[in-house]
């Protein structure tokens, strides 16, 4: 059992997000949203923390990350679930964050997704995009969204991930699921051989580039329905996006193809909930013809006014979901205040409901948050006080089990000529 593990077993018991972990920094959970430093635990030094990293690390990630300095990858922990882990240097030494992907896929009830969501996964083609800021859910929502057409149709899914989180199994479906660097060598390229492997649905878990855009708005438009991720905060914004990623000579020819292809798109925000949890605010553009005559005509500004009248589509602006959870008692007016975009129009929204905010001025002499208490370690003995796997992989010169294999290899050799050539 790697040292790490317990502390990412502790981690499921407790419901936490993530887990980070940098060089001489006392680990820390995200618990309900916070950072809470992990009780019972001390920081590790730059060489305790490597080791401890190459315990969990397969050999060709390892050797990524001491070369480029970030590596991306998914471990599976028997009994917890799995975890999608990145790898990085910063100035004091390697670190990670390891977010928790649970062993079970949530449906559509368990996220409280509203019905026109289940509503796009019915297409037989076009583009569902789901966006948002890193960390707001946007995986957890496609894997519920791609599971309920697991279940209600006899399709072929190819999903393009970095890394896989959710394993979907075959259930009508059939399930092929290609991780970027180990089964295909970029997004890029395992979408255009997608085309030749006779897909019903495409999962692209991230649109990165403009080619991978353009592929994927083809494959749209050829008879596929495609699924795939950005990180915009509005869904206005989000077809501006695509549109603005192209040269300004190919941008006609894009808002027609996506025009005819967007079939949808859910922009998501996290909150904290009032007792603990969090909670999505979804924002809800659905492409009927008038939102697709408005692309194709380059009047995206006026995406926004479409929204506001097409409730009975069961579009819905980020505010109004807002406003919703306030009124719920789901989540407080300050929470949903400082997540909102447009902050004037939310407040507005309060005064007409009634509903107080209490939002400190500048110059407020009020004391500031109180700061998450620690998070308790697992006190069963499962948890050292110390590193001592990663001391005693140091000082021996041998990274452990896991997936690391051989003797401890030094990242910061090359981290340190880099530093010196000016990379």
């Amino acid at each position: 059992m790697a040292w790490i593990d317990a502390l990412l077993q502790e981690m499921v018991r407790l419901g936490c997000s993530d887990l980070h972990m940098s060089s001489g920094v006392q680990p820390m959970y995200r618990l309900h949203g916070e950072m809470t430093p992990v009780e019972g635990t001390v920081p590790l030094t730059a060489e305790q923390m490597a080791a401890v990293l190459q315990e969990i690390t397969p050999e060709d990630y390892w050797q990524q990350f001491v070369k480029e300095w970030d590596a991306d990858y998914a471990y599976a922990l028997e009994g917890s679930g799995r975890f999608r882990v990145n790898l990085f240097f910063d100035h004091k030494g390697p670190g990670t964050v390891m977010r928790q992907i649970p062993e079970k896929i949530p449906s559509a009830r368990d996220l409280n997704l509203p019905p026109v969501c289940l509503e796009l996964c019915n297409h037989s083609k076009g583009l569902i995009l789901v966006t948002g800021p890193t960390g707001s859910g946007k995986s957890t929502t496609l894997a519920a969204m791609l599971n309920h057409v697991n279940e209600s149709r006899p399709d072929h899914i190819i999903t393009i991930e970095d890394p896989i989180e959710f394993v979907h199994p075959n259930k009508r479906c059939l399930v092929n699921q290609r991780e970027v660097k180990r089964h295909t060598a970029g997004f890029k390229r395992a979408l255009k051989a997608a085309l030749r492997e006779d897909p019903d649905i495409v999962l692209v878990g991230e649109l990165r580039d403009l080619e991978t855009i353009a592929i994927a708005i083809e494959t749209a438009e050829t008879g596929h329905l495609v699924f795939g991720t950005l990180h915009t905060n509005t869904a206005p914004s989000t077809v501006n996006r695509i549109i603005d990623q192209f040269p300004a000579d190919q941008q006609a020819q894009i808002r027609m193809m996506l025009a005819s292809s967007l079939r949808g798109v859910i922009s998501q925000t996290l909150l904290k909930k009032n007792g603990g949890g969090r909670v999505a605010a979804l924002e809800i553009l659905v492409g009927n013809n008038a939102v697709s005559a408005l692309i194709r005509e380059g009047k995206t500004h006026q995406i926004l006014s479409c929204m506001q009248t097409g409730g009975k589509d069961g579009m819905r602006l980020l505010n109004d979901a807002l406003l919703e959870h306030v009124r719920n008692g789901v989540v407080s007016p300050e929470e949903a205040y400082m997540k909102c975009v447009q902050k004037d129009d939310l407040k507005a929204k309060f005064e007409n409901a009634g509903i107080r905010l209490d939002v400190p001025g500048p110059g407020s002499s009020e004391p500031p948050p109180r700061a998450a208490a620690p998070a308790r370690a697992a006190t069963n003995g499962n948890t050292p006080a110390r590193p001592a796997v990663a001391a005693a992989a140091v000082s021996a010169g041998g990274g452990g089990g896991g997936g690391g294999g051989g003797g401890f290899k030094d990242p910061f050799e090359q981290f340190r000529q880099g530093r010196q050539n000016g990379r």
